[in-house]
C-alpha cells in the first residue's frame, strides 16, 4: 500500500488532524487540481476535476492548517456521492 493509499484511509477515518495539505494530496489522488480564482477566492477552495467537470468546494481553515470536522466530513460525502470513494 502507497503513502497515498494510506492517506486515503486516514481521510476517510475522519481525523482531527487532517490538514489542508493532506487532503489536497487526497484530492490530486482523485483526479482533482486546485482551482484558485486569485485574490477574491477569499477563504473558499476549490478542486476541480477536469475530465468531467466535478467542483468540490470547501473552506480553507484558518489561522491553522488543519480542516475543521464538519468541512472534512462536507468534503467526504461529496466525493462518495460522486463515486470518486
Amino acid at each position: 500500500m502507497t503513502k497515498k493509499d494510506k492517506l486515503i484511509e486516514k481521510f476517510l477515518s475522519l481525523p482531527k488532524d487532517f490538514t489542508i495539505d493532506e487532503l489536497t494530496t487526497v484530492m490530486k489522488r482523485l483526479g482533482f487540481k486546485v482551482s484558485n480564482r486569485g485574490i477574491t477566492s477569499g477563504l473558499r477552495m476549490a478542486y476541480l476535476n477536469e475530465e468531467n467537470g466535478d467542483i468540490i468546494r470547501i473552506h480553507k481553515p484558518h489561522p491553522g492548517k488543519i480542516i475543521g470536522p464538519s468541512t472534512l466530513k462536507d468534503a467526504l460525502t461529496n466525493l462518495k456521492e460522486k463515486n470518486y470513494l
